[in-house]
């Protein structure tokens, strides 16, 4: 009884070993029914130096990332809270260097534009790094285009922000895309942040 056993389970081994050699030897392609991305989905998670307020790079690779749905004031750019002037763009890029700095990032890349990948972020902190500084009124959703809709959980998260007053909407401010279309010399360029 044990010797017949013995033969069963030799003869299983036997046959799966067989089996699993010809499907390895096999391309991924041939396999029916079976589904492969053409780009991977996740980059390895990342560390990241911040450009400004929606870029920053890996520090490993020097590969540029864009957030993608948002938008922030320029460095140079400024909001005004009654009479008081205050940096905008600076406040975006101190938010998203405190909310990446000693954190790994995990981004999903949606497509390469002008030699940045636009992404969407997380971080241990923050599940969505665009919605949260959406919520936080250090940035603003972009308008929708045919190529790019709204997103809108980013549309809600601004509408919160909006609400309550939060950051840039207790103040008075110009879009980000008006103000470096009226100041093209102050708007850094692309490739900095390639570099």
């Amino acid at each position: 009884m044990m010797r017949r056993r013995d033969c069963v389970l030799a003869a299983a081994l036997l046959l799966g070993a067989m089996g699993g050699g010809v499907a390895a030897s096999q391309p991924a392609e041939r396999d029916a029914g079976i589904y492969a991305p053409k780009i991977p989905p996740q980059s390895p998670p990342l560390r990241v130096e911040v450009v400004d307020g929606q870029r920053f790079r890996d520090i490993e690779t020097g590969q540029a990332y864009q957030l993608y749905g948002i938008d922030t004031c320029a460095p140079g750019q400024t909001a005004r809270l009654g009479r008081q002037p205050w940096p905008c763009g600076t406040m975006a890029t101190a938010w998203l260097v405190t909310a990446t700095l000693n954190a790994w990032l995990a981004c999903a890349t949606l497509r390469e534009e002008a030699g940045e990948r636009l992404v969407r972020c997380a971080t241990a902190g923050h599940p969505d790094l665009a919605a949260d500084m959406l919520r936080a009124g250090v940035a603003v959703a972009k308008p929708g285009t045919d190529a790019d809709p709204a997103i809108r959980a980013y549309a809600l998260a601004e509408q919160d922000a909006r609400k309550a007053y939060r950051g840039l909407w207790s103040s008075t401010f110009q879009m980000p895309w008006d103000w470096r279309a009226s100041h093209p010399a102050s708007s850094p360029a692309r490739s900095e942040a390639t570099r």
